[in-house]
């Protein structure tokens, strides 16, 4: 059984949280790309329902959870995984996040490193270089002219592989109800505060114990970029998966569940 919960954090942002798992156990939270919702961690529920008290959440502007006026920081995703843990009594926890949760463990465990047991970073940059900067600008103009729909065919062509695509129809048809539900504030405010991305050059001082995960056809966030992260990070991991592009964890996840049991030990 799940219990689902709306939070309102103050200042216009309510976020919509679901916990399933065993109770008693170790906390894990987990945190969506832009464009998708909690529900984007179906495949590893089993795995870690198993053996963890799961916590999943809706990015602000996306899902269930409420659009504050945008723009956004990093600052203040961070500030929201912070809030939600603190709202369900959580002290520490492992943190995964995938793409822009990917970034928002990365801040978290930067900012607030005593409240992370472990971190897992899948299918995320640490740094905004120009290209990346445009590739967003590019995206909200589209937005302004046709709505959010507008940018779902190029998302579904940066997420899954062209086999996956194929093969799977009924999970083409989850992610695109879950795209859908990000706002137009929401997608924009999400992605001002991606523009912003630092990180890269802390990463040095990362002291949390942490996995870098790449999909080997991720064109969003290539291997070569998270091997950089990871060999920026003292005593990190990494791991690319193969036939897998930027949603990596839907697009196989038979060998991203392998690896991250691998890393959490379960």
């Amino acid at each position: 059984m799940s219990n689902v919960q709306r939070l309102d954090l103050g200042d216009g942002v309510v976020i919509e949280t679901e916990v399933s798992g065993r109770e008693g156990a170790p906390w894990i939270v987990l945190s969506n790309s832009l464009g998708s919702t909690r529900a984007m961690w179906r495949p590893q529920l089993d795995l870690l329902e198993g053996a963890f008290r799961v916590l999943r959440y809706d990015t602000r502007g996306h899902g269930g959870s409420s659009t504050p006026p945008p723009p956004y920081s990093l600052d203040a995703l961070v500030g929201d995984a912070v809030a939600v843990m603190d709202a369900h009594g959580i002290e520490k926890a492992t943190f995964m996040g995938l793409s822009m949760g990917g970034m928002t463990a990365l801040g978290l465990g930067l900012a607030h490193p005593e409240r992370v047991t472990k971190a897992i970073c899948c299918a995320a940059r640490a740094d905004a270089p120009p290209p990346f900067v445009q590739s967003w600008i590019d995206r909200i103009a589209m937005i302004e002219k046709g709505g959010i729909e507008a940018i779902w065919e190029g998302t579904l062509g940066r997420w899954l592989t062209a086999e996956t695509q194929g093969s799977a129809p009924d999970l083409v048809a989850e992610l695109k109800a879950g795209f859908l539900k990000t706002t137009a504030e929401g997608y924009r405010g999400c992605a001002e505060a991606l523009k912003k991305l630092d990180y890269l050059k802390d990463l040095p001082r990362f002291t949390v114990p942490i996995l870098f995960v790449s999909g080997a056809q991720d064109m969003a966030s290539p291997p070569a970029a998270m091997r950089r992260m990871a060999d920026e990070t003292p005593g990190s991991g990494y791991a690319e998966i193969p036939a897998a592009a930027h949603i990596l964890n839907c697009d196989n996840p038979d060998t991203f569940n392998r690896v991250i049991a691998e890393f959490l030990g379960i």
